[in-house]
């Protein structure tokens, strides 16, 4: 074998390495119907959760607090559903692709759209939540901007953005992909993680670890249940920590 041939062989291997990392989505089942797994998930808060994922060795799990609640929501989770855009004067065909993912949103979805850094545009409004609101869709996560904010009130749709600007989208940007694994800032987020959202910002979920991570959280809360207890009761930081408490 040449040099090059080996060279290209291993370039090969090595990029096909990666294709599988960044690109593969897995649809295997959880261990408990998909309902029961995300309201488990709402009886936990995100940090919490996150702290799970840090024992998984994963500290990259939280969306950049540029994207803040529009309200103090308690915990919201779902699945998620991607979509990424990006600024582009094009309009021809924008409609139908973005009628094309509307119509493949399902219930309990989570949207997560990457808008490639947008700082011009809305990507979501009041028509976008009503839609999404009628397909039973959980939220939605804009890493961009939204407008129609009273409609979205209104609604009580559980929304997470950057900025608020009455400019539409049309003829500002367009919609290239939807149910893609996207990259926001050191985040991937993948078609079917699990994207929980409440008022410390947006968590995703490996889909491959999701149920492990909900019980080891579950038992997080409950040994929480107990050191408040104890700091209640007026036990000193010493006799809580000796007991496997923390702070």
């Amino acid at each position: 074998m040449s040099t090059e041939q080996y060279k290209k062989e291993v370039g090969m291997m090595n990029l096909e390495k990666l294709i599988e990392e960044r690109e593969y989505i897995s649809a295997e089942p959880f261990p408990v119907p998909d309902k029961e797994l995300l309201q488990r998930f709402e009886q936990l808060y995100t940090g919490a959760v996150n702290d799970v994922l840090r024992e998984f060795a994963l500290l990259n799990q939280a969306l950049p607090r540029r994207i803040i609640p529009l309200r103090e929501y308690r915990t919201v989770a779902g699945i998620a559903f991607t979509v990424k855009s990006a600024p582009n004067a094009k309009i021809t065909g924008e409609m139908e692709f973005r009628a094309q993912m509307l119509d493949e949103m399902s219930a309990n979805a989570f949207v997560v759209w990457d808008t490639s850094r947008d700082q011009k545009a809305t990507l979501w409004g009041g028509v976008m939540t009503a839609t999404a609101k009628g397909k039973q869709v959980k939220a939605a996560c804009i890493d961009g901007g939204i407008r129609d904010t009273h409609q979205i009130l209104e609604a009580d749709f559980p929304v997470f953005y950057e900025y608020r600007i009455s400019n539409g989208s049309l003829g500002r940007c367009l919609i290239t992909h939807y149910q893609v694994p996207l990259q926001i800032d050191d985040v991937t987020i993948k078609p079917g993680d699990v994207v929980l959202g409440d008022i410390d910002g947006v968590l995703v979920v490996p889909r491959a670890i999701a149920y492990e991570v909900l019980t080891r959280a579950e038992e997080i809360k409950e040994n929480e249940k107990k050191i408040f207890g104890w700091v209640k009761e007026g036990q000193s930081v010493k006799d809580i920590t000796d007991k496997g408490g923390y702070f």
